[in-house]
């Protein structure tokens, strides 16, 4: 099953464009082009293992076709050269904790994301808010790989000894969240690390919804909870959370 690539998510009430089946065909076009990517490098297994080599060429070929713009790609891939996405674990002790488990667990969301988008948005365009969005794969790539940014340097790396299997003492290296990090929350904190990187994405507030919602209610202040519902309108919020949780719970990726 493929799909190949574009460019912008925006919200009807500023631009007046809804998708139909049309786009639809189109979208299922752009896509391939990173599921061709992947099939063609093939960085993660079934059985959820990943080449960190391939993963990373992967991202910068996806990276490439998502931002023609040559200095916004730059600036992309040098926020994640240079805060540990390539090489840091996604978690401590659960799906992808080794070392580079980040860019594995976000390229294994990706793909889920660029799976699902098809069936989900030709399900989204019957209804009665089809006229308030419309996608590309270009954002679903970029929302995708980067709904996690708030790990990127977020764990250090410590020791503990214990004893391996013919009882001798030894020294076992483990992941540990750095003491000294300040979160304004998983998925807001992910928002602020990609504008930082792509600022002129402020415009595209689905994509950042999509990412800054992408956890669910488990991510979710009082304050925010209480208007959640109108967050899942936006059908990019059910693909990134579909794709998260399929990604680390299915392949363990």
């Amino acid at each position: 099953m493929k799909f190949k690539h574009a460019v912008s998510i925006y919200h009807n009430s500023i631009y007046n464009i809804h998708m139909t089946e049309n786009d639809l065909t189109l979208l299922q076009t752009e896509i391939d082009s990173y599921l061709d990517i992947f099939e063609r490098n093939h960085p993660i297994s079934k059985d959820g293992s990943y080449n960190n080599d391939a993963v990373k060429k992967t991202i910068l070929e996806m990276t490439a076709l998502a931002l023609p713009d040559k200095a916004e790609a730059d600036a992309f891939i040098q926020w994640m050269e240079s805060h540990e996405f390539f090489t840091g674990p996604a978690s401590t002790k659960f799906h992808a904790c080794t070392a580079g488990g980040l860019a594995a667990h976000s390229l294994m969301v990706t793909y889920q994301s660029l799976l699902f988008a098809l069936p989900l948005f030709q399900n989204f365009i019957n209804t009665k808010r089809k006229d308030e969005y419309t996608f590309s794969a270009s954002d679903i790539f970029i929302a995708a790989i980067s709904h996690d940014f708030c790990k990127a340097g977020f764990y250090s790396v410590e020791h503990r000894r214990t004893k391996d299997y013919n009882g001798n003492w030894t020294y076992e290296p483990y992941y540990k969240v750095k003491s000294d990090n300040r979160n304004l929350g998983h998925g807001n904190e992910s928002v602020l690390m990609l504008l930082e990187s792509l600022p002129s994405y402020i415009k595209k507030r689905p994509l950042l919804e999509a990412v800054s919602r992408h956890m669910g209610f488990s991510d979710l202040s009082d304050s925010e909870g209480y208007n959640y519902s109108n967050f899942l309108q936006n059908p990019l919020v059910l693909l990134l959370q579909l794709a998260d949780q399929s990604a680390a719970q299915w392949w363990d990726c």
